[in-house]
This record gives structure tokens, C-alpha cells and sequence, in this order.
């Protein structure tokens, strides 16, 4: 009941959070923090979980630390089926940490319906929890829908001058794959339904649905779209910029930090499992998808003069060696992407809320219109070199471990695709440093008297700081963590032809 409990307490926060603004301004966000950290305690228990074999046949080779069913719908095959194992783990503990720095991120920036906003932060931290647990079908896309509705209002609400464009444009792309999503699930299940006349959305059933091979490549597209829209992948990204440049700064930080993710698990998760023949014949495309992105958004990135979206861009390109390394799928790839995932939740979502920082500061985004800021904000600039340094890769950051895995697992399977991927490490350099240069130095563009980093601020950003130090030195107990969930899946994909079967 641990997993529900979870999710209960950030839903739960959230309301009492919007409850407790009709008594006093300031407590909702004290609401939400102390929300947030009553959910981190549960999290050192987890890891001291021994895994234990599924009792399940279809998944007998995943060690799950927790698996729990209640019946919900059962005329339908509808349960609340939640589980835990390495990788949700994972990204469980990187959605409550990144919540706690998104509630400290707008702290002192958020005025207007401060209670409303902390319950649309906690409801979209309760529904990324729910998409990693969930293993029921219905109840996954559930959470699905739950973690994307919170987010359109605070983009709505509390985004900045194009706000309207930018949450009704998230809106349609969220909204337009969570229907294909939904009708996908549907399609498995009715199939599955035709071959053993049992209703069921249960993962571990649906594993083993044998359906014909065009039915499967029909619905598996259906999946991949919906989770690379998420992603978000070339060319199904064009909502990512505007979204991060419109949003408040704990909006972009969970965006980008935690709802990218959901995409990349997604895929790891159920589409190359479920469709595993389906996945070998679209894996040379969906690895050109990746690199193209990794391209595409970087040259993208170094055209930017606003800040905001220069780093939007940038999760773009870092977000496609992750498509890439998800579809070389091998041990190498894998531990990659989900390094990848967790180093760029962490820099990304630093670099997030240092735009924020600027702009409540300097009220604009526009680094032509900065310049030489590190006299006056010397704090700020050390950190913020400290991020740029890790998201283009240097050795020693945790985002080198994820993409150097990743090149390495993917020249294992393809080496046209491992060089032109390579190339985006070069990229990156050129944006990220073109935007310190930018931004902290250089001569000033005016006279500026503004306040530096205070210890509020450096707190988290230190904590991520030693986050990323700790995962470029010492990624070990992450792979630990995660291997036995990549050998469940080398075993549900092994009797696959082509490379799924060199895990």
C-alpha cells in the first residue's frame, strides 16, 4: 500500500494546499513542501527493498520490489495494478525531488491564486508518480491524462505574455496523442480480448496477447507517437518551445525535468516490450528520428536569443540520444538513456530555474539585452557555468555517462547513426557556451544593481550540483538499480530477430 500512499498524499496535499489559501497566503506553498517531504520520507524504505520474483509467468525474469492489485472494474479486467521496480523507482525519486525544487523555485514569484497553483504542481507530481507505478492500462492512461491537465492551467494561469498560445498549443499536441494512446490501449486489449475472451488492461496479460504482426505494427505506432510526442522526438516537438518559454519557472522545471520522461518510459516500459517485431522494424527509423532531433535541436538552440528557449531546444536535442539509445536496445544503450534521463531532469530543470531567476530579476529573457552580469551576480554565474558545463557533456557530470553509454551501445548496432550523433556533442558546446558568453560575460549592455543568488536558491542548486558530481563519479549504484529491469526485458524480447536480442 506504500505505492498508493504515495500517490494519495500528493494528491491530498494539493487540495489542502488550494484550501489552506482562503486562511493565510503563505501557507499553501508551506502546504506543499511539507506534502513533498512527508512523500520523500517513504522513499528511503524503497530502496531497501529486497526484489523479489514476480509471481506473474509472463514476467517471472523482473525483480519487483512491489507489486499490489485491488479490483476496481472487474467486468472490464480494470484493477488498480501498481508495481515498483528499479527503473520506476528511479524516476519515482526523481519526480518528489524535482517537486521539491519546483516548490522552492516559486517561492517568491508566484502572487496571483498562489493555493491554486501549489494543487496544480502537487496534482501533476501525483499523476508522474501514477504514470511510473501504474501497470494497469487504463489506470496508466489515467494518470496519463491527470498529469497533463494541471499543467495546461499553470501555463494558463500563471505563463507570461503568450501564455494563451502557448498552454491551448500543448493542450492539442497532449491531448491529440493521449486520444491515439487511448485508442491504441483499446485496440490491444479488444485484440487480446478476440484470442482468449478475457477483458483485461493488466501489463503482465497484455504481454503475452498474441496478435497477428500487422494488427501489432498498427497499434505499436499508435504507443511510440503518443510517447514520442511526450518526449518530445523530431518532428513531434514543436509544442516543447513555446510551452517552456510561456510557463512559470516550477512549470518548465517539472516539464522539462519529469513530464520529458514520461515519454522515454513509456516506450522502454510498453512499446518495445509489447510490440517487440513491431519495434525491430521501425527501430532504424526511430534512431534517424533521434539523431535528427539531436541536430535539429541544437543548430535550433544557438539561434535563439531567449534564453528560455535556447534551453528548450537543448532538451530536444539531449532528449533524442535518448530515443536513440532506447532503440539500439542494449545493455550499454539502455543504462545510458536512463542515466540520461536522470542527468538531464537535473540540469535541465537547474538551467530552468535560473531563467526564471533572470527574468524576475531583469524582466526579460533576451540575452542580447544582458551581458557581463557575473560583476553583479557572481553566485548565479559560477552556478550557472557549472550547468552549462554539464549539459554539453564534460567528463565528470552525469550527462557525459548517459550519451557516452549511449554512443557506446549504439555503435554496437549501427555506426552511421553512433558518428552523426556524435556530432551533437560538438553542437552542444557551441549553444552552451555561446549562452554563458552571452548572458555572465562580456561587457555589461547597462548599468545593473541586482540581487545575487540568495541561500534559498544555492541550497537546491547545490543539491543538484551534487546530484550530477555524484552520478559522473559514481553512476554504479544506478546500474545496479536498473539492471535487473533490463534483464526482465532482454527476456521478453530475446526470441526477437535483429539486435533486440543482444541485451
Amino acid at each position: 500500500m506504500i505505492l498508493i500512499a504515495l500517490v494519495s498524499i500528493l494528491f491530498i496535499g494539493g487540495i489542502i494546499a488550494w484550501i489552506a489559501e482562503g486562511w493565510n497566503r503563505d501557507w499553501p506553498r508551506w502546504v506543499s513542501l511539507i506534502s513533498i517531504a512527508v512523500a520523500a520520507l517513504l522513499l528511503p524504505s524503497l530502496f531497501l527493498l529486497e526484489p523479489h520474483l514476480s509471481a506473474t509467468p509472463a514476467t517471472t525474469a523482473n525483480s519487483w520490489l512491489i507489486l499490489h492489485s485491488i479490483p476496481w472494474i472487474p467486468k472490464f479486467g480494470i484493477a488498480v495494478l501498481v508495481g515498483l521496480d528499479g527503473l520506476s523507482l528511479l524516476m519515482v525519486t526523481l519526480t518528489i525531488f524535482l517537486g521539491l525544487i519546483a516548490v522552492v523555485s516559486s517561492w517568491s514569484e508566484i502572487d496571483h491564486r498562489p493555493g491554486f497553483f501549489q494543487f496544480n504542481i502537487m496534482w501533476t507530481l501525483a499523476g508522474v508518480v501514477g504514470v511510473f507505478i501504474a501497470l494497469d492500462m487504463f489506470l496508466f492512461f489515467f494518470f496519463w491524462e491527470v498529469m497533463l491537465i494541471p499543467m495546461y492551467l499553470l501555463i494558463a494561469i500563471w505563463g507570461h505574455e503568450n501564455r494563451g498560445y502557448a498552454s491551448m498549443k500543448f493542450f492539442l499536441f497532449t491531448q491529440i496523442s493521449g486520444l491515439l494512446l487511448l485508442v491504441s490501449i483499446l485496440a490491444l486489449v479488444f485484440a487480446n480480448y478476440g484470442n482468449t475472451g478475457e477483458f483485461t488492461f493488466s501489463y503482465f496479460a497484455l504481454l503475452d496477447a498474441n496478435l497477428s504482426p500487422d494488427v501489432a505494427y498498427w497499434v505499436m505506432w499508435g504507443f511510440f507517437i503518443a510517447f514520442v510526442v511526450k518526449l518530445p522526438g523530431f518532428p513531434f516537438h514543436t509544442w516543447l518551445p513555446d510551452a517552456h518559454t510561456q510557463a512559470p519557472t516550477a512549470a518548465s522545471v517539472l516539464l522539462a525535468g519529469i513530464l520529458l520522461k514520461t515519454g522515454a518510459y513509456g516506450l522502454i516500459r510498453f512499446t518495445v516490450p509489447l510490440f517487440p517485431e513491431a519495434a525491430v522494424e521501425i527501430a532504424p527509423l526511430a534512431m534517424l528520428l533521434g539523431v535528427a532531433g539531436v541536430i535539429y535541436g541544437a543548430i535550433l538552440a544557438f539561434a535563439q536569443s531567449d534564453f528560455k528557449r535556447l534551453v528548450a531546444y537543448s532538451s530536444v536535442s539531449h532528449m533524442g540520444f535518448v530515443l536513440i539509445g532506447i532503440y539500439a536496445w542494449n545493455q550499454l544503450s539502455l543504462q545510458g538513456s536512463v542515466m540520461q534521463m536522470i542527468a538531464h531532469g537535473l540540469s535541465t530543470a537547474a538551467l530552468f530555474m535560473i531563467a526564471g531567476a533572470l527574468q524576475q530579476r531583469l524582466h526579460t529573457r533576451d540575452m542580447t539585452a544582458m551581458g557581463g552580469l557575473w560583476v553583479s551576480m557572481p553566485r548565479m554565474g559560477g552556478i550557472t557555468l557549472f550547468f552549462i558545463i554539464a549539459s554539453l557533456g564534460m567528463p565528470g557530470l552525469g550527462n557525459f555517462v548517459g550519451e557516452f553509454l549511449i554512443l557506446m551501445g549504439t555503435f554496437k548496432v549501427n555506426i552511421p547513426i553512433t558518428v552523426f550523433a556524435a556530432l551533437g556533442l560538438i553542437t552542444a558546446a557551441v549553444y552552451a557556451l555561446y549562452a554563458m558568453q552571452q548572458t555572465f560575460q562580456g561587457a555589461p549592455t547597462q548599468e545593473l544593481d541586482v540581487e545575487d543568488f540568495g541561500a534559498r536558491e544555492i541550497s537546491v542548486m547545490v543539491l543538484m550540483m551534487v546530484g550530477l558530481v555524484f552520478l559522473g563519479l559514481y553512476p554504479q549504484p544506478v546500474f545496479d538499480i536498473v539492471d535487473p529491469v533490463l534483464a526482465g526485458l532482454y527476456q521478453l524480447t530475446q526470441s526477437t530477430p535483429s539486435w533486440l536480442g543482444s541485451l
